[in-house]
């Protein structure tokens, strides 16, 4: 016979602020997938736990019965280490695409199972699916496949991956209930620890282009998801990460992996440079300088173009990118004054390019590859009038005008 479980209960306890069990908590869950917990019933327990928080042991609980509600990553006999980064979200943030394919040029294995981008944040699956033929719909068989042989897979979530999680996420999308840190936290953790790894580094931003516009709404979303990590028994690091101004110089899908790649050619933006090779360090337990030494030996990107081999794409047009999803726009703007760049909001940055089209604002939403900017200034430069600040991409001559207003007043000069 099984266990008694009231659901009502459990909720009007939540609600009054009682510590929930575990073993309840796994029977919310279970049920709620399997579809005998109602949708209603689970928001109101959403909204109760963002009124009253849980425990670490209660989030920790939570995190567990989400991962148990489907497949994961199960590595049998002996492996080496596997690892994977996550990042809160932040304009211009394309770490993922070079960390991947460095982290499994360090023997390593690196299942990284990202996500879309919805709001003002991009998505990694939105970048990868930028290059012509690339599937990012792999299975968990699929994906073991491909880890065996090179050593890292970068995918979507598969159906069965955490579903709980995707079904409380809509109900938390559409209940006003995404800013609470034990569902943020078991969100999260669950997807990132489904994937059964050693060691993961959390790269936590704050600022007005991320989730948490304060450094200490950070430190404590990073110092939940780390009590979650020692619950569970993986080795978690954390960043925090200012997102005032954009990372690097472009945002846009497209546009973001064609500056990836200018990464693992050996250039690029200094700045993007920085957050990929302390976060492989974490996790690779290899010092930056000998990391720098793989990304410019050349021996990342061609792991790089492994993975878009293997998964569907043509490593031959990842340079020519830029012609193959041209915007019917492409416009320079260039300062109305001389000065120092003293602020370069991401926020606004990001509003504009989901405006443009290179994001989503619900789940269903198609995004435009081409869209976005690029030739981004950074905070700190000097200029004179007439100096490029920003470079535009988008579909319309009306579509540019607007994103060239909203640049000019997120750029601040001292």
């Amino acid at each position: 016979m099984s266990e008694f479980f009231h659901a009502p209960s459990l909720i009007s306890r939540k609600r009054e602020g009682e510590e929930i069990d575990g073993g309840e908590i796994r029977r919310l869950i279970e049920r709620f997938t399997s579809g005998n917990v109602t949708d209603a019933q689970m928001s109101a327990f959403a909204m109760a736990v963002y009124f009253r928080g849980m425990t670490a042991a209660e989030t920790a609980a939570l995190t567990y019965a989400m991962l148990e509600s489907g497949e994961r990553f199960v590595f049998p006999g002996e492996h080496p280490p596997i690892v994977d980064k996550h990042s809160t979200g932040g304009i211009g943030d394309k770490v993922s695409l070079i960390l991947a394919p460095l982290v499994a040029c360090c023997d390593c294995w690196i299942p990284m199972v990202s996500g879309r981008g919805l709001g003002i944040t991009g998505g990694t699956l939105d970048k990868l699916e930028s290059i012509p033929g690339f599937r990012v719909n792999l299975t968990i068989e699929q994906a073991m496949r491909q880890l065996e042989q090179i050593q890292v897979v970068m995918m979507g979530q598969t159906e069965q991956f955490c579903p709980a999680d995707k079904k409380l996420y809509a109900l938390r999308d559409v209940t006003g209930t995404v800013p609470s840190i034990p569902l943020i936290t078991a969100s999260i953790m669950s997807k990132k620890l489904a994937e059964s790894l050693d060691r993961l580094v959390l790269d936590v931003k704050y600022g007005s282009g991320a989730f948490m516009k304060t450094r200490e709404q950070a430190i404590v979303l990073a110092d939940a998801m780390v009590a979650v990590g020692v619950e569970m028994g993986v080795e978690v690091s954390t960043e925090l990460n200012s997102m005032q101004e954009p990372l690097g110089h472009a945002v846009g899908n497209v546009l973001e992996v064609i500056e990836s790649i200018k990464i693992m050619q050996g250039g690029g933006p200094k700045d993007l440079l920085a957050l990929v090779l302390s976060q492989a360090e974490k996790i690779t337990k290899i010092s930056q300088n000998q990391l720098l030494a793989k990304i410019q030996s050349g021996q990342v990107l061609e792991k790089f173009e492994t993975i878009v081999l293997r998964q569907g794409g043509d490593p031959r047009k990842l340079f020519s990118l830029a012609d193959q999803h041209r915007a019917a726009v492409i416009r320079e703007v260039r300062s109305e004054s001389p000065g120092t760049v003293t602020a370069f909001d991401a926020g606004i940055v990001g509003q504009s390019a989901l405006e443009l089209g290179a994001g989503r604002s619900r789940a269903s939403d198609p995004v435009d590859f081409a869209v976005g900017f690029d030739r981004l200034i950074k905070k700190g430069v000097c200029i004179e009038r007439g100096d490029l600040i920003a470079r535009i991409h988008a579909q319309s001559e009306s579509a540019a005008d607007r994103a060239e207003q909203q640049l000019r007043q997120a750029l601040v000069l001292g």
